[in-house]
């Protein structure tokens, strides 16, 4: 199983279609046996789902995401474990064995008030669910 996490400086990103940079995860038999750090190349929103795909992810944490990335997401098959913060490391851990507490209901929903490019740099700043 490979688990990617939004990732920015040892933390969960917050803003899914935002992020820059996932935090990859190799897990075998419940143990996390490699990591390692990939840029998206510019890849945002509903392009992640792909570029996801393209990296083998079979599951994604993250903090907040909106409905067209889930749907996204959904679609290539990969698992979402959204609501979540803090570190990375600790959740791809959680999740590797089992005990990650998450919401599958967290949703960003800011792009329905300022359209796709609002110019925000945080989903904090938006009016996000689940963070």
């Amino acid at each position: 199983m490979r688990i990617a996490v939004t990732y920015d400086n040892g933390d969960i990103f917050q803003h899914f279609g935002k992020t820059e940079k996932f935090k990859l995860y190799d897990v075998d038999n419940g143990e996390i046996t490699a990591r390692y750090v990939v840029d998206t190349n510019g890849s945002g929103h509903g392009a992640l789902a792909g570029f996801l795909r393209s990296v083998n992810a079979d599951a994604v944490i993250c903090g907040g995401i909106g409905n067209g990335a889930k749907v996204a997401l959904a679609e290539e098959g990969i698992e979402l474990y959204a609501g979540v913060s803090g570190s990375a490391d600790a959740a791809a851990e959680a999740l590797a064995a089992g005990r990650l507490s998450y919401d599958p209901d967290a949703e960003c929903d800011h792009h329905e008030h300022h359209g796709d490019d609002c110019g925000h740099d945080h989903c904090e700043d938006h009016n996000c669910k689940g963070n």
